[in-house]
């Protein structure tokens, strides 16, 4: 990934719509927010009939295939071969849905997605026509799950803390409060960090909602990935069991476990760009194909004591994204221009001389990429998330991010509002909503973002729930029966 980097051009202010899977990846396929392309939440399924830059591109003679993760449900349209992972797929001994119906592969999801993507450019592309390949990688979504080779990776390092790893969110507006996502309260010790955890372990979860798929996914190893598993993770185990850890203590211990296994998984994603780009060099491809590393979304890895998105705070807000043009982009060079997923349609359409429909909301990024930031360029992004009531229990919520500001609103629970000034307080822990000295910037951010739900014709409903309804959501498990 650093290679990508230092070839082409990083964005330091790529931002998405909505921090979840499904529905940052349908902003992408459509060029439009999850209101305008229906599917707001990962309980939705995706209109495959409406308008995506995939059929637009194959329209106009290109050979498209997708491989990985989609998290859209149904069949992709506008692909010439696809092999996708049901739902969120599992990292050993993956399903895939493929247009001849499920198979089963045998090994590493990460490793056999770009074992996918590589024989089709090897085997399958048409050397007569311009291509585009979407390798979309499981890795590293939960449950962090590492490739065996990986198993024992930084066994011998101490990961530096984040500074608001106990982050008791007392400056935030209540929803911080509520949620279900703290490596503390919520990470579960069997199902999400492996402790004891095999084949035969099926014990309750901590939590009644717990992700149970390591666990699932444990019952289709062979026996030599059981074993390599057990090796690694057995001594480990009974050292953790020795310490007798709590408190601070035993969240600092998970800590380390889980963002070891997520920089785990990571490297095994960082491998396949590795593997990707030397394949399109011994192709004879690599100076006529643009490559795009990016994300659905951020991650918290421990910030404010959490782990999965969904927050528009700056972790899961952000997302990356690296693009190589060659002959465009200058090597190892960088924008701060504000971007989003939104804009990645319209860019790959423009790139490739493909008229861009009219009612895609985002905006080319190719000037960028050239070195050129147009006078009249974006210097606020929108966002919107809908999951909830839902696991992690993240309100429903939206709001502007400018330059320097921050303002969020969590509608449904009434006049909630969080405020921050990022050069101040890029860490995001005082909220300054009820600070008299920022009224003024405060109204003004509000006009503002006016100003954006009328540009994307955001008419989703944002009122406010009965008195009874937001006393279930804040009292015990609100999913509960």
């Amino acid at each position: 990934i650093d290679r990508l980097a230092a070839e082409g051009m990083l964005f330091e202010k790529s931002f998405c719509t909505n921090s979840i899977c499904g529905p940052s990846r349908a902003v992408i396929q459509t060029g439009k927010h999850s209101h305008k392309n229906g599917f707001m939440n990962n309980g939705n399924a995706f209109d495959w009939n409406q308008q995506t830059f995939p059929k637009l591109l194959r329209k106009a003679g290109y050979q498209t295939a997708i491989y990985g993760k989609s998290h859209l449900q149904g069949k992709p349209q506008g692909f010439d071969d696809w092999k996708v992972l049901p739902g969120q797929g599992l990292y050993y001994n993956p399903d895939f849905l493929t247009p001849d119906g499920k198979i089963t592969i045998e090994g590493y999801c990460t490793d056999i997605v770009t074992d996918l993507a590589v024989e089709w450019l090897k085997e399958k592309r048409d050397p007569n026509k311009p291509f585009m390949l979407m390798m979309q990688h499981k890795a590293p979504h939960r449950n962090w799950m590492p490739a065996p080779r990986h198993l024992h990776l930084y066994d011998d390092v101490e990961m530096p803390e984040p500074p608001t790893l106990f982050d008791t969110w007392e400056d935030n507006a209540p929803p911080a409060r509520f949620q279900e996502m703290e490596i503390d309260r919520h990470m579960d010790l069997n199902y999400d960090l492996f402790v004891d955890l095999t084949a035969d372990f099926d014990q309750p979860a901590a939590q009644q909602r717990q992700d149970r798929s390591a666990w699932q996914n444990m019952k289709r190893m062979t026996p030599e990935q059981m074993r390599a598993w057990r090796e690694a993770y057995g001594p480990k185990d009974e050292a953790f069991h020795k310490a007798g850890l709590a408190g601070k203590d035993l969240v600092r211990w998970k800590y380390q476990r889980y963002v070891k296994n997520y920089l785990r998984c990571i490297k095994g994603v960082d491998e396949s760009v590795g593997r990707m780009m030397d394949t399109l060099q011994s192709l004879g491809l690599s100076e006529n194909t643009i490559v795009i590393y990016s994300s659905d979304q951020g991650f918290y890895v421990g910030d404010h004591g959490w782990y999965d998105k969904r927050w528009m705070y700056e972790e899961s807000l952000s997302m990356p994204f690296i693009a190589k043009w060659p002959g465009v982009t200058a090597p190892g060079s960088r924008s701060r221009a504000m971007i989003q997923n939104l804009d990645y349609a319209e860019t790959f359409l423009d790139v490739a001389g493909v008229e861009i429909p009219a009612d895609m909301q985002g905006r080319s990024l190719a000037p960028l990429l050239k070195g050129e930031t147009p006078a009249d360029w974006r210097h606020s992004i929108y966002y919107h998330y809908y999951e909830y009531p839902s696991v992690h229990m993240v309100p429903r919520h939206y709001g502007i991010r400018t330059e320097r500001y921050k303002l969020m609103h969590f509608y449904q629970f009434g006049d909630e509002w969080e405020f921050y000034d990022l050069e101040k307080d890029p860490d995001e822990l005082s909220n300054l909503y009820n600070d008299p000295a920022y009224s003024e910037r405060i109204a003004a951010t509000k006009r503002e973002l006016e100003t954006l739900r009328k540009q994307y014709e955001d008419d989703s409903d944002v009122s406010e729930m009965p008195d009874d309804w937001k006393k279930k959501m804040r009292s015990g498990h609100a999913l509960d029966p």
